[in-house]
């Protein structure tokens, strides 16, 4: 972690982190700082009132996280307005005291609900705007998540078939008792699935039968509310959100820094599209193999992890770096040309060996820094 983050953040981008099981972190840590805490209790309080005027139900997310509560299945509402809350807080902090403003990044990218908030933080919505809607369907996801299974379906060997997992999942919800369906692609060889009842099962029976290689899919323990999903369908969540949409305030200017969108993987936002995008990124699945890419591509160097206890953007970089790493380290390599880079890797990882052939920019992922901003704040902390 390097002692100072950069005044120029030509070449940074800013990661928020989405919904986990837990998702306290260091924040107890960061409230009752000397410095910190004011900014970290005013965002916890604005987001409690938030929480408390959409739901009805009450919130004390300041005395929750005194009380270091992690999190529950019957807390995920309140979760999302505390992941927000603290996202808010730290780059708050980042700017008061450390005059570093992320509307000066490169870019910024957010994993799920962290996509609403690098929204608000890049100018596109308040948070008064952006949170409700969020609260207000988190009832309805929670419990659509009541017998919904994660499973992260990968590949020891070649690329995934995005096609055939896709027809798979249409073929197992087509039979009843339960709907399949892809919510994120986390890499070439990797993505999560979210099913109802058995159907983890079955799609690992149909797979085995009619996919062309040997897959692995590890169950998570969890029961997951089934966002970035077509099982929010069932709810009618992204009509319900496209109009509550309609009549909020912003959301006409486009973002500062900009966005690469999970649900498209590209740069998508413009001056007047991000309601779409947003009812998209309810039921689509979670793109963030292409967000990573193109942080790589568009030659950042330095990727700052937004919220409390970061986890999966960081971990899909460290382990592509670390990929990358073990390869370019062999003393083998050593003078070789990018064509027979790919194909000593084609023997130990054939899922990375196309994308080097294709995709220079990839050798660039060991190179990239990260920092955990509530690390970085804690040990950088003034006085």
């Amino acid at each position: 972690m390097p002692n100072s983050i950069a005044k120029d953040l030509t070449t940074t981008a800013f990661a928020f982190r989405g919904y986990n099981v837990a998702n306290l972190g260091r924040t107890p840590e960061l409230l009752a700082h000397s410095v910190y805490g004011e900014s970290v209790e005013r965002h916890l309080r604005r987001a409690s009132d938030l929480y408390r005027a959409t739901t009805g139900q009450d919130s004390d997310l300041v005395e929750r996280v005194r009380q270091r509560q992690e999190s529950t299945p019957a807390s995920y509402p309140e979760d999302l307005a505390l992941i927000v809350a603290v996202e808010l807080a730290q780059i708050d902090i980042l700017r008061q005291h450390f005059d570093v403003s992320i509307a000066d990044a490169q870019l910024s990218v957010g994993y799920s609900l962290g996509e609403i908030t690098a929204l608000v933080c890049s100018g596109v919505y308040d948070v008064d705007s952006a949170l409700p809607p969020i609260l207000d369907l988190a009832h309805d996801a929670q419990q659509l998540g009541d017998g919904v299974t994660m499973g992260i379906l990968f590949s020891r060997g070649d690329t995934l078939d995005l096609d055939l997992v896709q027809a798979a999942c249409v073929s197992v919800t087509s039979t009843g008792n339960g709907s399949i369906s892809i919510s994120s692609i986390l890499s070439p060889n990797s993505m999560l699935l979210l099913g109802q009842n058995d159907t983890i099962d079955r799609i690992k029976t149909h797979l085995a039968e009619s996919y062309p290689t040997r897959l692995h899919i590890k169950k998570d323990p969890h029961h997951w509310p089934p966002l970035h999903s077509t099982l929010t369908r069932q709810r009618n969540l992204p009509n319900r959100a496209s109009v509550m949409l309609d009549t909020i305030a912003g959301g006409m200017q486009a973002p500062t820094p900009p966005i690469v969108s999970c649900v498209t993987g590209e740069m998508s936002y413009n001056g007047y599209n991000s309601r779409e995008l947003i009812a998209r990124w309810i039921d689509q699945p979670q793109r963030l193999w292409d967000v990573v890419s193109q942080i790589l591509s568009r030659g950042v160097e330095t990727v700052i992890h937004v919220g409390p206890g970061p986890n999966i953007i960081p971990a899909t970089m460290s382990r592509l770096s670390n990929n990358v790493e073990s390869q370019m380290s062999d003393g083998s390599l050593t003078g070789l040309g990018l064509r027979a880079i790919s194909r000593i890797v084609r023997r130990n990882r054939p899922w990375l060996a196309p994308l080097l052939s294709s995709n220079t920019t990839l050798l660039r992922a060991p190179f990239v820094e990260q920092v955990l901003l509530e690390d970085w704040l804690l040990d950088n902390a003034p006085g």
